[in-house]
């Protein structure tokens, strides 16, 4: 709800009630929902609690809400009319449908953050301003005007940028593919769940990490898919653990990010892939390479994808534009074979006819630009020296209290605490320190680890932000 204005000359209380029945007017409090208790009301407001019961005061005797001892504080049900009218039941659609809303962690770091502006986020997976490629992007806005037509657009996605890409990977990943096997997607994510809803059906067994970013995605359990996790080793995934999972289960499809896992920073094994392509051949499974951080490799030598080695066809190949450059502009991009990306685009259609133009002209104008290498070195660079100033303050912070791998690439550190703590007090009270990370629950693991994200917070914000979790870590274990 909206802050009172403490400047006005209407009283504060009052403010509070003309704001509430504007909002039950509106339909934001239909009939019969439950509103804020007075304490917690007073604590979003930043005001008395006897302020807030001043304003529900005024609204009761409107007849406007209705207050039950034990039942808390409702809109009526009765005030727009004589005769009680039915309204629907949102909380049980909100609660239905096939779709399932994110894990409660991850729901409670978006509230943290949204709540809190000066937490210091670990948290969240993307690149902070200072890591962006800004400057880069106005000016080439400020030198190609787009002029084309602005309606729907290819469902496939923006020709010149699919052309673009097509060079983009042949240079920088050694994949070789064709503007028709590409589909431009509004990131990753996108992609994982047009791949989860048209590819494979209810029922169907697919495997991903252990740890791994998909578990943190409720979208394969809302396609009612059953998984099957592939425990990942300083190596990777064991490709003979695939065989095994399609022996025992049949599994239809591996999920996989290879270089610079998420959460835990590994590379897969040289050998260990050629294995699994040997694998993947053999039963005819088909495999997603999810690959967003390749291009961080801190020493300039990007680990080789599985596409570029595929010689018969087993991978989908996913990438973003978020990862390296901006995730703001939401662009990804998929290599799969041509009938593949018919039935994707086809399906993507329905959903919103395609992406806007103007934002893929946008990364197609800076993927074949003379700013991306520049971009692409500082970028590694600043992660570098984000990654070392984490780790040199978990050393001085927590020496006998953290484990961890120390990552060549990616966004982020992936630690196990010792001994094992509760994930849940945690995080909350790491909130009440001021700072965040998200739970290494969340992906899968036993609780007691933790995923520090270093490319989000500025890095004058990581040495403090460390000392906070310390103390936070320290309160918990007593």
């Amino acid at each position: 709800m909206r802050k009172p204005d403490r400047l006005s000359s209407q009283p504060l209380y009052q403010q509070i009630a003309d704001d509430i029945e504007r909002r039950i007017s509106y339909g934001e409090f239909p009939p019969g929902s439950l509103l804020p208790s007075e304490r917690k009301l007073a604590e979003q407001l930043g005001v008395n609690r006897s302020t807030v019961i001043l304003a529900y005061a005024e609204l009761r005797s409107l007849g406007i809400i209705e207050s039950r001892t034990g039942s808390g504080t409702r809109v009526s049900k009765y005030k727009w009319g004589a005769m009680p009218k039915h309204t629907p039941n949102w909380h049980r659609y909100v609660e239905g449908g096939s779709f399932l809303p994110n894990l409660p962690f991850l729901r409670r770091i978006r509230e943290a953050l949204q709540k809190d502006k000066a937490l210091i986020d670990f948290a969240s997976g993307e690149l902070g301003a200072d890591l962006s490629p800004v400057k880069e992007i106005n000016t080439l806005l400020d030198e190609n005007h787009y002029t084309g037509y602005l309606g729907y657009d290819n469902p496939q996605g923006f020709v010149p940028l699919r052309e673009t890409v097509v060079s983009y990977l042949k240079q920088y990943r050694g994949i070789q593919t064709t503007e028709s096997s590409i589909l431009i997607t509004s990131g990753s994510q996108q992609s994982l769940y047009l791949i989860t809803q048209c590819l494979l059906t209810p029922g169907d067994a697919v495997a991903i990490e252990d740890p791994s970013y998909c578990y943190s995605l409720p979208m394969f359990q809302s396609a009612g898919l059953r998984l099957f996790r592939l425990p990942v080793d300083s190596k990777g995934i064991r490709p003979e653990d695939v065989r095994s999972l399609y022996k025992k289960h049949r599994i239809k499809m591996v999920f996989i990010n290879p270089n610079y896992q998420n959460p835990t920073g590994v590379v897969l094994d040289a050998k260990r892939r050629t294995e699994l392509l040997d694998v993947a051949s053999e039963l005819g499974l088909p495999i997603v390479e999810d690959d967003p951080f390749s291009l961080t490799a801190y020493d300039g030598t990007p680990p080789t994808p599985l596409k570029s080695m595929d010689a018969i066809g087993s991978v989908l190949y996913i990438g973003s534009f978020s990862k390296m450059a901006a995730s703001g502009l939401r662009v990804g991009w998929m290599v799969a074979p041509h009938s593949v990306v018919e039935r994707l685009a086809d399906a993507r259609q329905q959903m919103d006819f395609g992406l806007s133009v103007v934002p893929q002209q946008v990364a197609a104008q800076f993927l074949k630009s003379k700013y991306i290498r520049p971009h692409l070195e500082r970028l590694r660079t600043n992660l570098l020296y984000k990654r070392d100033l984490l780790i040199e303050a978990l050393q001085k912070e927590l020496p006998d209290l953290v484990r961890f791998s120390i990552p060549q690439g990616g966004l982020h550190l992936w630690c196990r605490i010792i001994p094992e703590v509760n994930d849940s007090k945690l995080l909350e009270e790491a909130i009440r320190h001021g700072v965040i990370f998200v739970p290494g629950s969340v992906y899968g693991s036993d609780s007691g680890y933790v995923r520090f994200t270093f490319a989000r917070p500025k890095p004058d914000e990581i040495v403090p932000g460390i000392s906070k979790f310390a103390s936070a870590l320290r309160t918990i274990l007593g």
